[in-house]
């Protein structure tokens, strides 16, 4: 019988990383949710977490998918620079794995928190705001919102790496703790915590120039170039609840998106 993706193998060797379970998505190659799902965990996983993988079998076991499309799954993670494999010795994710990944636009809430893992998050503050020119589009009918301000580092440098602000709905914001969001990407728990069924998210990314605030958290120059994301969260009714807006460091981030044919 073949053993867990946590268990140490006959020869002794140390556990192997444990991976989150899959939620599977029906319209999505679930290749691609394979591979988001074990990006999320690696990039999401403890310091002290093991860096060899289970064998291809055993996590083909543990998602419910065959070994062909495990390995697809892992072809991918390894293009993307977090893992390696190594013959006749396993699979490994990189001490380094995260740092200047691409983000990619594409799928399910899911990958979107996938994207959103592995980075250390430091909330600067929060607290009631007033539904500024730029948000009343997203928000027409309130006029004040819940307002969430964080800084995101390297896991590894500590570096700066990125900082968000986010608008949220007041009676969706009163379920979720601000210390929470050090802990957990806002997606997650708008969806875990909140309970909110998210119908949609929109992405708009842009270049753009540092400002003194920017250049001051990312530790950047001034008019250095940034990557102004803006992400719109929809409930299933059709209403925002949260509009996110994340200034990223140029020189570390970019942006890909995929299609399948």
């Amino acid at each position: 019988m073949s053993a867990g993706p946590g268990a140490a193998d006959g020869g002794g060797r140390a556990p192997a990383f444990a991976p989150a379970p899959l939620t599977r998505h029906r319209w999505l190659p679930l290749w691609y949710q394979v591979s988001q799902s074990l990006r999320a965990s690696i990039l999401g996983r403890h310091p002290g977490a093991p860096l060899r993988l289970p064998t291809e079998e055993d996590l083909a076991a543990h998602y419910g998918v065959g070994v062909l499309t495990m390995r697809r799954a892992l072809k991918e993670l390894a293009a993307e620079g977090l893992i390696s494999r190594r013959r006749r010795h396993g699979t490994f994710i990189e001490p380094g794995a995260g740092r200047g990944a691409p983000r990619r636009l594409l799928g399910s809430v899911d990958a979107v928190v996938a994207q959103q893992s592995g980075d250390l998050t430091e909330v600067l503050g929060h607290g009631p705001a007033e539904v500024t020119a730029e948000l009343a589009e997203y928000f027409p009918d309130l006029a004040e919102i819940v307002s969430y301000t964080r800084l995101r580092r390297d896991r590894e440098s500590g570096e700066p790496v990125s900082w968000a602000e986010n608008a949220v709905r007041p009676e969706v914001a009163a379920r979720i703790a601000p210390a929470a969001l050090e802990g957990a990407p806002m997606t997650k728990l708008l969806r875990d915590t909140a309970g909110v069924a998210i119908g949609r998210i929109t992405d708009t990314v842009r270049a753009t120039l540092a400002d003194p605030a920017t250049a001051e958290l990312l530790a950047v120059p001034l008019l250095s170039p940034v990557l102004h994301y803006t992400g719109v969260t929809y409930d299933g009714r059709g209403r925002v609840v949260d509009v996110a807006r994340i200034r990223y460091r140029g020189d570390r981030f970019a942006f890909s998106v995929s299609v399948e044919a």
